[in-house]
């Protein structure tokens, strides 16, 4: 038992990268992005008519990244409450971690629900409209997660936690960022990369750890 926890405590920080690879695959096959809230009820029907299958893969797909997510929120928790100056706020990554889970896993769903019945027309033209409109607003538990994730992580970087400055203040600029609609979605892009970042420094880290090399500072913390 002590081996499996071991092992999980070594890769876990590659939970982030499993989500950003799940969130790009996720988007690329979507087949484009659904109408916006005001559509019409016949566009929201061709759409999902015409993109059903996509979709439906998608939304599976983005439900798996955002269940990564959690898993590597977690992990950095464990990685910076080893600073005691960034306990508290590392506490605050994984209640984001779990809101943007919360957003993503119930947009997943209704719009998979959206297009597994569409063909099968058990969705009037209105209640298709009503349903794509909740869920263009179900995205906004995913940005509230998303910048109470990047600005607590960042602000404990910043507090001393092993790893690079500038992560800190990039992942502040990105929350803060991802409540702004215009750039909402290129925050989200870049929260991804940083989570690529993130993951695999805390992987190298906790590698070198175990293998009782010492641990080098983190760069541009001077």
């Amino acid at each position: 038992m002590s081996a499996m926890s071991d092992r999980w405590a070594r890769f876990a920080p590659l939970t982030g990268v499993a989500f950003a690879v799940l969130t790009v695959v996720g988007i690329l096959a979507s087949g484009g992005e659904t109408p916006e809230g005001s559509a019409s009820p016949a566009k929201v029907i061709a759409y999902y008519a015409a993109h059903r299958s996509e979709i439906e893969t998608s939304a599976i797909l983005l439900a798996l990244a955002f269940l990564f997510v959690v898993l590597f929120a977690a992990s950095l928790r464990s990685y910076l409450r080893r600073t005691p100056a960034a306990e508290g706020l590392s506490a605050l990554v994984l209640a984001g971690g779990v809101l943007m889970a919360a957003g993503a896993l119930s947009t997943s769903g209704v719009e998979y629900g959206l297009a597994h019945n569409i063909h099968v027309l058990a969705l009037s033209p209105q209640t298709a409209q009503a349903t794509n409109l909740v869920s263009q607003e179900l995205f906004l538990p995913i940005l509230a997660g998303a910048f109470i994730f990047a600005v607590a992580g960042g602000l404990a970087i910043l507090r001393g936690a092993q790893l690079p400055r500038w992560l800190g203040f990039a992942a502040i600029v990105l929350g803060i960022a991802a409540l702004i609609p215009p750039a909402s979605f290129p925050a989200l892009i870049g929260f991804v990369i940083w989570s690529v970042v993130v993951s695999i420094l805390i992987y190298v880290r906790i590698g070198r750890l175990g293998s009782g090399q010492p641990e080098p500072s983190p760069l541009g913390t001077a």
